[in-house]
């Protein structure tokens, strides 16, 4: 296995590419499948407090051997704790569930516009990132108008912003924005849950470099900078979907993967989503 690309966040934290991703995967299924991610060659594991399956993350962690530096573990605080108070104390809970001294990313899993309460816990997560409790804070499913909110705040300007990206949804003016304020933009749901494998550009490309189509959009991902996330429970393709770095796509298979932009959301738009 080639060893996996790395960014550098905007407070000077290096973070892993590549992650490997528990949404939707069962509290008692989530040891096992986080120990066949680990011994895949993943270190960077992102779970939520919504998920429910921290307590199994934390079981693998424990498990592994693997000293604390060598993880780079990711959770998020859900929309009910959102409020300065209540992500103070939702921190505690998911660290506690996940048996550690300190997370190496936090975010605001969704912005619940309506609510306006993003900014208190905000405030919140730059309390704990200046206590050492979080090595970098950021955001999920933020679009530009809250992130100006937040910049506008004059402090930290957020690490991370965790967007649904994959060919059919991409997102651009989020990524353009992220991009021109230090923010690094991570995919969760790189593969469009699957709709974009069957696609026969994809499956061109994919035969051009003897590759599967998750390979090929994975590395589409990877090649325009982005961190991310895929998630699978089977341990083959756990593993399939980190080995990505031993090819290269042309700038014509970029281009080919780029024009499936179709607004394909499969998620909740963050403009209307509060939980």
């Amino acid at each position: 296995m080639n060893s996996i690309p790395t960014i550098t966040l905007n407070n000077g934290v290096v973070m892993p590419q590549i992650g490997y991703g528990v949404f939707q995967v069962p509290n008692d299924e989530t040891e096992a499948a986080v120990t066949a991610a680990l011994a895949a060659g993943y270190r960077s594991i992102d779970t939520a407090a919504i998920y429910g399956n921290e307590e199994g993350v934390g079981r693998a962690l424990a498990a592994s051997g693997l000293a604390r530096e060598e993880l780079f573990i990711t959770s998020k605080v859900w929309i009910a704790d959102l409020g300065y108070e209540a992500t103070l104390a939702a921190y505690e809970e998911s660290l506690a569930k996940l048996g550690l001294d300190y997370l190496d990313l936090y975010l605001i899993h969704w912005p619940a516009p309506a609510k306006e309460l993003y900014l208190d816990s905000w405030k919140a997560l730059e309390e704990l990132l200046s206590a050492g409790r979080v090595r970098a804070i950021g955001v999920s499913n933020f679009l530009p108008e809250h992130l100006e909110k937040i910049i506008a705040l004059g402090g930290t300007v957020p690490a991370v912003n965790q967007v649904e990206i994959h060919p059919a949804l991409q997102q651009r003016a989020i990524a353009s924005f992220d991009a021109a304020n230090g923010i690094a933009t991570e995919a969760w749901s790189p593969l469009a849950q699957g709709a974009v494998l069957s696609d026969p550009a994809v499956l061109a490309i994919a035969e051009t470099h003897g590759r599967t189509p998750a390979q090929v959009i994975l590395r589409w991902h990877l090649q325009q900078g982005r961190v991310i996330i895929p998630k699978s429970v089977t341990p083959a393709r756990i593993a399939e979907n980190l080995d990505i770095v031993g090819f290269q796509l042309s700038d014509a298979d970029l281009t080919a993967i780029d024009a499936l932009e179709r607004d394909g959301r499969t998620g909740p738009n963050p403009a209307e989503f509060n939980g």
